[in-house]
């Protein structure tokens, strides 16, 4: 976070450090309990010059979860070499990475936001646009996913799977942040078998995504996390 010393900076560099100030403060505390004097004085600047660059603290709120959605939607990039097993589980971790830092402010971007600032209104969208940046968040990984898999037009079964586990992943990182009673890396590692697991399940009713699975699995190691789950799930039905 900014401190103390003020400097002469442009209008878009000063922009970007108080939204960068806000989104520290609101990820860690509701924005009702941060209030413009302590943004203005973690960015090192009068309260008065907070307001020349943003009208007020939902807008300033609003830019701080634009920002976090952009680098949400980020992490879900990753190239694409090597098995698709272990490309999941780096995205996956960098996903956590960001829950981790972001906790308080991520439950609230997944959750449609908090409560409105005391005293503003929605002016420009409110609980509207913070679902729109949640869609965008989520189309971003839907489309990274699919091209994971080379597939330009998916089926509507691995349509379905791949929403259903981006569904999951949201539902699981809100429940690890309540009391984080799971260490994270099992979770990380449980998530990129729900993967397979729910492709599994698609593939056993339908021979279009048994193709898909084989041709996941194809390139697969023994020792990944895709292998691993079958080689559990014959050692428990046996």
């Amino acid at each position: 976070m900014t401190t103390g010393v003020r400097r002469r900076m442009g209008v878009e560099e000063r922009r970007e450090q108080l939204i960068g100030v806000a989104l520290e403060l609101f990820s860690r505390r509701s924005p009702d309990e941060v209030s413009i004097d302590e943004i203005a004085s973690a960015a090192g600047i009068s309260r008065p010059l907070v307001y020349h660059y943003f009208p007020g603290k939902l807008s300033l709120y609003e830019a701080a979860l634009q920002r976090a959605a952009d680098d949400l939607a980020a992490r879900f990039v990753e190239p694409h070499e090597g098995p698709l097993g272990a490309r999941l589980l780096r995205v996956v971790r960098r996903f956590f990475d960001f829950v981790d830092k972001h906790g308080p402010g991520f439950a609230a971007l997944m959750r449609g936001g908090p409560a409105v600032p005391a005293g503003e209104a929605f002016t420009r969208g409110g609980a509207s646009g913070t679902t729109a940046l949640v869609d965008g968040v989520r189309q971003a990984a839907y489309v990274q996913i699919l091209a994971h898999l080379k597939i330009d037009q998916p089926p509507a079964r691995l349509d379905l799977v791949i929403r259903s586990w981006l569904s999951l992943a949201e539902s699981t990182a809100l429940i690890w942040l309540d009391g984080r009673r799971i260490p994270r890396a099992e979770l990380e590692m449980q998530l990129v078998r729900d993967f397979a697991a729910l492709a599994a399940v698609s593939a056993l009713y339908d021979d279009e995504m048994a193709g898909l699975l084989r041709h996941m699995l194809a390139d697969e190691p023994t020792e990944g996390p895709f292998a691993d789950l079958i080689g559990r799930l014959m050692t428990l039905a046996s």
